[in-house]
């Protein structure tokens, strides 16, 4: 059998409104990419959302729009996409890691404020698999010390904790449509905030830092534009709205058949010796964007074999970020720094786990697994 490790959830509806744009005047920021933003921010309950280009351009615009840059330092987690922490070199800043809860693997909350100091600007806590990170507690701190956070969402969409949405309590949160993502349209990201001062500089960092879109100038009569802050090329296009605008009218459904299947991965891999993952809490609503596995680290890369051998897709999400390459000889970092993000690091696989995955496949997958970590 073979199981592909994704499979997006483009379909006739997404089809036929891609179509629509390419009929239409607008491929750039236009109509779909206005009613995406408003699609988006009502299912968030945010008042704001900005549409652009990706998770990275987003986070980036966030981190100059709040002025951070060199000499500052921003707290997050070593275990995610290296992106989380490129952003915040990329601004001239200074990643500070803290270790991970070892039950969920999102960001220690307890070890946050021993982290901070007078540099510390801000908090990116990464919302890891798509369960959220404890934004009560972390907001607290946040206040304490006057720090913003930007949330790393993602992972996570539909999640939920303590009956708080991604969005509501960080000061920005930025997430992604990027190929594999709970909704997709190969790349793109989403900025969503309640600040309209925040609001109001990404519209024009977005944009090359002009202060009228293509819309806002050719729509009626021209309108001149000007340009008052230097800003980026970050803007969301039509092309990409039109993909996502039916997705999100479906992320719900699509939410519970991947639940279900978490359900089926979870029950048979309970109690299981040499064989764990990370558990979603009491309080918490799992976006579910990936289910990962933990196995012994000196049989990892054997098992990812026997289960590619078998014909199933797999990856590993995440390495940690300080022990590659670019961190360990630019920012010194090394083994053991942060000992629970590098264990899970070192044990992680993802197994395949999206909506189109049949019952026999999940089932395969199950033996599948169970088997080659038997015997490996």
């Amino acid at each position: 059998m073979k199981i592909e490790f994704y499979k997006h959830n483009i379909g006739t509806e997404e089809k036929n409104s891609l179509l629509e744009t390419l009929d239409s005047i607008f491929l750039t920021t236009g109509p779909k990419t206005t009613q995406f933003e408003s699609d988006f921010r009502t299912y968030l309950g945010t008042n704001y959302a900005t549409g652009v280009t990706s998770w990275t351009t987003g986070a980036f615009l966030v981190l100059k729009a709040w002025g951070i840059g060199p000499e500052d330092e921003i707290i997050t987690t070593p275990l995610s996409f290296c992106a989380t922490a490129n952003v915040i070199l990329q601004v001239g800043a200074k990643p500070i890691f803290v270790d991970v809860d070892p039950t969920t693997g999102n960001l220690d909350i307890n070890l946050v404020e021993q982290a901070i100091t007078l540099q510390t600007k801000a908090i990116i806590p990464v919302h890891l698999y798509g369960q959220m990170v404890d934004m009560k507690s972390l907001r607290k701190i946040a206040d304490k010390h006057n720090l913003k956070i930007l949330e790393d969402c993602a992972h996570c969409i539909e999640g939920a904790r303590d009956s708080i949405k991604p969005g509501q309590l960080g000061d920005a949160a930025v997430f992604s449509f990027y190929a594999t993502k709970n909704i997709a349209s190969g790349e793109g990201g989403m900025i969503a905030t309640n600040h309209q001062e925040l609001y109001e500089k990404l519209l024009l960092l977005r944009l090359h830092g002009m202060d009228r879109s293509a819309i806002d100038r050719y729509t009626g009569l021209y309108r001149h534009w000007d340009m008052s802050v230097l800003g980026y090329k970050a803007n969301m296009f039509d092309i990409q709205a039109a993909l996502l605008i039916p997705q999100l009218k479906k992320i719900e459904d699509h939410w519970k058949a991947k639940q279900a299947i978490c359900e089926k991965y979870e029950q048979a891999f309970g109690n299981q010796p040499n064989l764990d993952f990370p558990k979603v809490l009491a309080n918490s609503k799992s976006a579910r964007h990936i289910f990962t596995i933990w196995v012994p680290a000196d049989k990892r890369d054997l098992i990812l074999k026997g289960l590619q051998d078998k014909g199933i897709g797999v990856a590993v999400n995440f390495r940690v970020i300080h022990l590659l390459k670019y961190y360990r000889e630019n920012l010194n970092f090394k083994e053991n720094d942060f000992p629970i993000a590098e264990s899970i690091g070192n044990r992680t696989i993802t197994l395949p786990l999206y909506p189109k995955l049949t019952s026999i496949e999940t089932d395969y997958i199950i033996d599948s697994v169970l088997k080659t970590v038997e015997t490996t």
